[in-house]
C-alpha cells in the first residue's frame, strides 16, 4: 500500500474480515490510507445473508467509514450459466470489487484469507488433480486485490477479536460437510494436524510460496519462447510441430544444453506450457484445459495427420495444418451443443466520404478503404495488391464471408473461376479459409484476400481515384 490510497476492506461479517477491518483501522494513520468498507451480499441464506450486511454496516457505521454494498442473486446466476454455485459466487463477488476500482471509488482492496484458507486451497486443488500453478494457491497480491493475512492462523485472528470484546457473524455453510471446502476445513486438517504432522498448515503456506516463485520462473522463460515461436494473425495462432516438440532448439534460445533437451521431461513441460498459453490467452470463455486436453495437443502434433482437429475448452479448436497447429476461437454455443466453426458476417460499407474503416469482430482485423489520386501518386501503391477503380464500384458496397459459388476473375487471367478452387490452388486450408474475406460492388465480386482485384473493377490507366484496400490486425 501507499500514502494515500483508498482502500477497500471487503467484510463479509465473518471473524477473518472483522479482524482486518480492526487491524487496518489501527495501522491507517501510520500508513497514510483512507479507508472503506465493502460488502457483497450473495443472497444464498436468505434472512441471514441480509443480516450479514446489517451487522457490516453497522461496523462501518461505528467507525465513521464509507460502505460500499452489492449483492447479486448467486444461485439463479449459477443456474443461469450452468456453473458451479462457489465458482459463481466468487466471480460475482470479485467482479463487485473490479467495479468499485474501475469506477476509482477505490484504490485497492483488502480480503482476509489466511493461512488455514492457504492450506485448504492446496489441499483442494492436490484432490482436483493439479499442476505448479495450482499449488500456487492464493495469491497475496492479485491486481488491485491483496491478502495481506495469508500468513496468519485462523485461531490467532480470533484471539484478537475476543480480547478486543468484538463480536462477528457466523456462517452456518462453513458447517455443511457435503461440501468439499468444509469437509478440509473440519475433518481432513484437523487429522492431518492430530496424527501426521501438526504444522501442516504452516508447511502447505509454504508449499503455496515456493510453488508460486517457481511458477513466476517459468512463466518468464514461457514468454520468450512465445514470443520466438507462435505466430497470432486474423485466422487463428500458429506455431510450427517441430517448434512446439521442440521449443529448446531454435531461434535465439540462449541455452548450453539446448542440443540435449529434445527428449527430456524440461522439454516437454515446455511444450505442454506453450500450448496452455495459446489457448489462455486465446479462449473466448470459462474452460479449464486439463493435462488430458494438452497431452492429446502433443500428440496430435507428434502423430496427426494434416487436417485433424482437437475441441478444447474455453471455446478454441486445434487442427493440424500441415507442419503447423493452428489454434482458433469457436463462437460461444449452448452447453452440450457441437459448436459450429463457421464464421459468418456481412458489413455494408457507406462510401459517401470517400473512404471507410470495417472493424470485423469475427476476424479480429480492420479493413481501410481509402481513396487516392490515380496515376499521379500510384508510386504510393507500390506495394499494395488491391486498388480498385473508385468510379466503377456500384452500390450496395459489402464486405462479407466468401460463399459456396461466389465467383472472381482476378487480373491476368482469362476467366471467372470458383473461388473455391482459386483458394484450393493457393493452397487454403478448409480451416483458414473460414470467414475468408471478400468486397463485392452490386453484388458482383470485386476483390478477395490473398487474390489481385476482379478484372472489371481494377485500375488502370483510364482510372481518375483509386479505392485501396488494406488489412490490419485489430
Amino acid at each position: 500500500m501507499r500514502a494515500g490510497d483508498r482502500v477497500g476492506v471487503a467484510v463479509s461479517g465473518g471473524a477473518d474480515s472483522v479482524t482486518l477491518l480492526l487491524l487496518l483501522l489501527e495501522l491507517r494513520e501510520k500508513l497514510g490510507i483512507v479507508l472503506s468498507v465493502v460488502h457483497f451480499n450473495h443472497k444464498l441464506r436468505g434472512k441471514a445473508s441480509d443480516a450479514d450486511e446489517q451487522f457490516v454496516a453497522k461496523l462501518a457505521a461505528k467507525h465513521g467509514l464509507e460502505f460500499h454494498t452489492g449483492s447479486v442473486r448467486v444461485a439463479a446466476k449459477a443456474k443461469k450459466e450452468r456453473a458451479n454455485l462457489e465458482d459463481a459466487a466468487r466471480r460475482a463477488r470479485y467482479d463487485f470489487f473490479q467495479s468499485l476500482v474501475e469506477s476509482g471509488k477505490l484504490t485497492r482492496i483488502a480480503v482476509a484469507h489466511t493461512a488455514d484458507d492457504q492450506a485448504e486451497t492446496v489441499l483442494a486443488h492436490l484432490m482436483r488433480g493439479t499442476g505448479l500453478a495450482g499449488l500456487g494457491g492464493i495469491h497475496p497480491v492479485a491486481g488491485s486485490i491483496f491478502r495481506p493475512l495469508l500468513s496468519v492462523r485462523r485461531s490467532e485472528l480470533r484471539k484478537f477479536l475476543r480480547a478486543k470484546g468484538q463480536s462477528w457473524r457466523e456462517d452456518a455453510t462453513n458447517r455443511d460437510t457435503t461440501k468439499m471446502r468444509a469437509r478440509i476445513r473440519r475433518k481432513l486438517v484437523p487429522l492431518l494436524e492430530k496424527q501426521f504432522q501438526p504444522a501442516i498448515v504452516n508447511h502447505l503456506a509454504t508449499l503455496a510460496d515456493l510453488a508460486r516463485e517457481d511458477e513466476a520462473f517459468f512463466e518468464a522463460v514461457v514468454d520468450k519462447r512465445a514470443a520466438a515461436l507462435i505466430q497470432r494473425s486474423t485466422d487463428g495462432t500458429r506455431i510450427a510441430v517441430e517448434d512446439l516438440l521442440n521449443p529448446c532448439k531454435k531461434k535465439t534460445f540462449n541455452t548450453e544444453s539446448a542440443e540435449d533437451t529434445e527428449t527430456t521431461e524440461g522439454t516437454r513441460a515446455l511444450s505442454a506450457r506453450l500450448v496452455r498459453r495459446i489457448v489462455e490467452d486465446m479462449k473466448p470463455r470459462a474452460g479449464e484445459l486439463g493435462a488430458r486436453h494438452v497431452e492429446a495437443v502433443l500428440e496430435m502434433a507428434r502423430l496427426g495427420q494434416n487436417g485433424s482437429s482437437l475441441p478444447l475448452p474455453g471455446g478454441v479448436k486445434a487442427h493440424r495444418e500441415q507442419d503447423e497447429l493452428v489454434f482458433q476461437a469457436t463462437r460461444t454455443e449452448k452447453p452440450g451443443s457441437v459448436p459450429d466453426t463457421r464464421c459468418e458476417y456481412v458489413y455494408n460499407i457507406d462510401l459517401a466520404n470517400g473512404g471507410a474503416e470495417v472493424r470485423v469482430a469475427e476476424l479480429r482485423c480492420v479493413f481501410r478503404l481509402r481513396v487516392i489520386d490515380w496515376p499521379r501518386k500510384r508510386g504510393e501503391t507500390s506495394k499494395e495488391s488491391a486498388v480498385l477503380d473508385r468510379d466503377r464500384l456500384r452500390l450496395p458496397v459489402v464486405l462479407r464471408n466468401w460463399r459456396p459459388g461466389d465467383r472472381l476473375r482476378p487480373l491476368g487471367h482469362q476467366k471467372a473461376h470458383k473461388l473455391k478452387r482459386l483458394l484450393n490452388e493457393k493452397r487454403i486450408s478448409r480451416w483458414k479459409r473460414e470467414g475468408w474475406p471478400v468486397l463485392t460492388s452490386g453484388g458482383i465480386l470485386a476483390w478477395a484476400r490473398g487474390f489481385p482485384v476482379a478484372v472489371e473493377f481494377a485500375a488502370d490507366e483510364r482510372t481518375r481515384a483509386g479505392m485501396v484496400v488494406a488489412e490490419e490486425a485489430w
